[in-house]
Order: structure tokens, then C-alpha cells, then sequence
């Protein structure tokens, strides 16, 4: 029996169908030693090196070796040609060389990001293992590993780190790479008791070991970190951290809060401000990247929450909102916040109670235009009479920020979209972006983890300037390409960042 067990089960929703293609059993993770002289990578994202992003897709409910909810990741390689469904691989703790054993509710690939951590030239990709029970830590402690990246693709995996009982280390939204201390080794960001940010410094041995020590960053409040993303938000070239929180049991109680980076890593919190002198009312995810191009990366929130009392004193919350706020010398300027929902000029469909506008929310260039545009899920979207099948919208990005004008709408009722919306696809409910075919632009991927009964389903489109979705530029593919277990796997819950 591993030394990682679990017992945690995770929660599921409902229902729909499409066709998918031809079966494939997954690859053995062999131990490698490093590549000494590695082709370089510029992306963080590419875990082979050839200069295209990779697609990084979690089904961490799904039955591996009969354990339900032990979880797997697939990868899907990039090209000339875009993403190579030819070129893949399947990993969990069932596969050789990866720490662990599948367990119950294991929940391997609940949170993933890729970052070359080693510094050998190639991407690797985090995996956290959010339900892991651990020797060390106890039950529900969690774990988090890396599964290095090479020519071959994923060569090799180690224990980076576990948590305390009950801490759900790599769980959900708490898992991120930056670095935060500025010697140009990327940092593992992690987060004990639901609220504190473990930070181990890299670079990383490929056992896994770091020889530079880290920094636990406490929190004097009862907060629940709900997501992490890391970026430059005050422009002086060293990697900041920003959160969503909610505070305690008050569920749709949120704040937004990061930590800037420095020669001595992070600094204490700070809380985003709005234009009235009160805290802004924050989200469940968020994304950073310079969407107006000043210079400093901004922070973009989703707040998919409606329906509870924090709506009397939330602009636009109806049906789910998208939040930017400027970075700048002194810090995210929340005073100058600009919130999108459905209801607002230019974006398309119209604010309805339960769509999850802010589901999932991505910042990269779409349209080629220099400026990063925003997509995000919108899981809980009806289709005429058709419940919860699920849209994804792109949002705009310019000099003035994040607008409405011009923003697009990708459905499985969208022309050059296989498949058909049906109730509780849930489409939308992860979204991605990456430029996968190096031409510049951003292509959007999009997981519906209630397709075809709860099995999932992933969609990538290829980007052109004007459009998200192009003619026979869609890869979309499922469990029976993957060669896994279909039964609740909803395939398509997230994806590595």
C-alpha cells in the first residue's frame, strides 16, 4: 500500500453526449536524469521543448484501477499544425515512476501548473493531489508533485511537497509558480490551513529537494484562499502573488489581496481597495496578465457567486461578473475597477440568475492585436430551452482596458463546434488559453466536464484575428481517445497554467 492514501470524495453534476474516436493505453513515466544540454524553452508551457504550448487537461474525479475519484491528467502536444492528438500522454499515480498509488478520492490533477522548475531548458508540470492522505501529514494533508518535462516529453516525477491533516495541499485554485524572490529560479506558492502561502524557492532538485529554503506567509485572519495566480503587478521585474478570498463561513463574503515580491520574497498582504474606501468584493478565481500594456500586470477576477445578499452592494452581479483591475507602480488600483457581466455593452446574451459568468477566467492575446484579451466560463448557461449547457465568452483587451466591444461567443451550437449543447454539458466550466500552433495568436480550450453523462469532453479552437473558432481548426476529444474510464471521470474540470 502507497504512503499516499486517501478517502475524500468529490462532488458531481449532471448529464449529455457526443462522439468521440479511437483508444490508446498511457505511457510509462520513466526516471530520467537531467538533460544537460536541453533545447531551450521560452514557453512555460512546453513540456517537450519543440517550441509549441502544450495542452494540460485534469479529470481529477475520474476511476483509475478501480478507485473512484484517484484521478489523471492528460497531455496533448503542440504543433505547427496545432494541438497533436497523436502526440499524448495519460498520467496518474497508477503509471510508473509517479509518486503514489491511485486511491479513493485521491483527486490527482485537482490543481496543475507547468513552470521549468529544474531549470534544464524544458517545462515541467505541477501536479497537486489535493485528497492525499500522507504519512507525514495525515489524513486530507495533500500533495504536491512534478512530473519533469524533456525531449520525450514527461520523463520523470518526484514529491515536491505535503501538507498537515486536513490542509488539502494542491488542492483546487492553490498552486502556483512565480519568482517571487527575483534570482530567476521559479517558486512553488502552495497554501497550509486554507489560508497561509507556503513558498518553496527553486530551483529544484530532480528528487525533487530545493537547497534554498522557502517562507510560510501567515494570515491573522480566518480567511479561505479560493484561488492563486502570480504575475508582475507593480513592474519592478521580481513575480507578485494575488488571491481570491472569502472570509470564514460567510460564503459569498470576498476579497481580493496580494503579496508583492522582492529580495526577501513576499511581503504582507495587501487588500484591493474600491473607489468608496471599502474593500472590493473579490471572487472565486482570477487571472493576472497586462491587459491594457502600461507595463504592470492587472488583475482580472471571476465572480461566478449570484443570488446572496453581497449583490445589494456589487456592481453587475447578476449572473456572474468579470472584474479588472489596473496594476501599477504602487500596487493594483481598485479605485479604477471595471466590472463586465452580461447585461453589459457589447458582450453577448443577456444576465440571468445561475449562468456562472466568471466561472473560470484566462488572460492571453486572442486576436493578435499586441493587447491580452480575457475568456471566460460561463458552465451554467441555457440554450433556448436547453439547461445549463454552457458558453464561454472572449472579452476584448485594449489601451483602455477590458471592454465589451467586440467580444465573441463560442457554444457547441457555434458553427464549426462538433457536438450539440445539450442539458448539463456544463461547457465552459475550465477555460484556456495558449498559442499552440505559434502563429501569435491565443487559441481558446474549453472543458464541459457533464458531457456525455459526466465523462467530459475538452474542445480546442484554433484563433484567427477576427474569430475564435475557425474552420477545421477544432481538435475535441474525450475519454475513449485517452484510453480511460468514462464513469463520473469529468474530463475537463481544468487545466495547467
Amino acid at each position: 500500500m502507497s504512503q499516499y492514501m486517501s478517502k475524500r470524495r468529490l462532488g458531481r453534476t449532471a448529464v449529455a453526449a457526443v462522439a468521440v474516436v479511437a483508444a490508446v493505453t498511457a505511457p510509462t513515466i520513466a526516471h530520467a536524469a537531467p538533460a544537460g544540454q536541453a533545447t531551450a524553452a521560452t514557453l512555460h508551457d512546453d513540456l517537450n521543448g519543440d517550441g509549441y504550448s502544450d495542452l494540460v487537461v485534469a479529470a481529477p474525479s475520474a476511476t483509475v484501477g478501480g478507485k473512484k475519484g484517484a484521478g489523471y491528467v492528460a497531455v496533448v502536444y503542440g504543433s505547427a499544425n496545432g494541438l497533436d492528438v497523436t502526440t499524448r500522454q495519460v498520467v496518474s499515480q497508477s503509471t510508473a515512476g509517479v509518486p503514489g498509488s491511485p486511491e479513493t478520492a485521491d483527486a490527482f490533477g485537482s490543481a496543475l501548473t507547468t513552470a521549468d522548475l529544474d531549470r534544464d531548458g524544458y517545462a515541467d508540470l505541477v501536479v497537486g493531489v489535493g485528497g492525499e492522505d500522507t504519512a507525514d501529514g495525515g489524513a486530507e494533508s495533500g500533495l504536491v508533485e512534478v512530473l519533469w518535462g524533456g525531449p520525450k516529453g514527461l520523463t520523470g516525477a518526484a514529491a515536491l511537497a505535503t501538507g498537515k491533516a486536513y490542509d488539502g495541499l494542491g488542492a483546487q485554485g492553490r498552486l502556483a509558480v512565480g519568482d517571487v524572490n527575483g534570482d530567476g529560479a521559479g517558486d512553488l506558492v502552495t497554501v497550509e490551513n486554507q489560508f497561509n502561502l507556503r513558498v518553496l524557492n527553486g530551483p529544484f532538485s530532480r528528487d525533487g529537494s530545493t537547497a534554498h529554503g522557502g517562507q510560510l506567509v501567515t494570515d491573522e485572519f480566518d480567511s479561505r484562499v479560493l484561488d492563486l495566480a502570480t504575475g508582475d503587478i507593480n513592474g519592478d521585474g521580481v513575480g507578485d502573488v494575488a488571491a481570491t478570498e472569502n472570509d470564514g463561513d460567510e460564503y459569498d463574503a470576498r476579497r481580493i489581496v496580494y503579496w508583492l515580491g522582492g529580495e526577501q520574497g513576499l511581503a504582507p498582504y495587501t487588500t484591493v481597495q474600491g473607489a468608496d474606501g471599502h474593500r472590493l468584493q473579490g471572487g472565486e478565481n482570477l487571472d493576472l496578465g497586462d491587459v491594457d500594456r502600461d507595463g504592470f500586470d492587472d488583475i482580472v477576477v471571476g465572480r461566478a457567486v449570484d443570488g446572496y445578499d453581497s449583490d445589494l452592494d456589487t456592481p453587475a452581479a447578476k449572473g456572474g461578473r468579470v472584474t479588472f483591475i489596473p496594476g501599477g507602480a504602487d500596487g493594483a488600483d481598485g479605485t479604477r475597477a471595471v466590472h463586465l457581466n452580461q447585461d453589459s455593452p457589447g458582450v453577448p446574451g443577456a444576465a440571468e440568475k445561475g449562468d456562472g459568468f466568471g466561472t473560470d477566467v484566462r488572460v492571453a492575446d486572442v486576436t493578435g492585436d499586441g493587447h491580452p484579451d480575457v475568456v471566460t466560463g460561463l458552465p451554467g448557461e441555457d440554450l433556448g430551452t436547453v439547461s445549463g449547457a454552457g458558453a464561454v465568452v472572449v472579452l476584448r483587451g485594449g489601451a483602455g482596458g477590458l471592454t465589451g466591444t467586440g467580444a465573441q461567443v463560442v457554444t457547441q451550437n457555434t458553427a464549426d463546434v462538433p457536438g450539440a449543447g445539450e442539458t448539463g454539458d456544463a461547457f465552459g466550466k475550465a477555460v484556456h488559453l495558449a498559442d499552440a500552433n505559434r502563429d501569435g495568436l491565443a487559441d481558446l480550450s474549453a472543458g464541459a466536464p457533464g458531457e456525455n453523462g459526466n465523462a467530459g469532453f475538452v474542445w480546442s479552437f484554433t484563433s484567427a484575428p477576427t474569430t475564435v473558432v475557425s474552420p477545421n481548426g477544432t481538435t475535441a476529444f474525450g475519454n475513449t481517445l485517452l484510453g480511460t474510464t468514462a464513469t463520473e471521470a469529468r474530463l475537463g474540470t481544468g487545466f495547467a497554467y
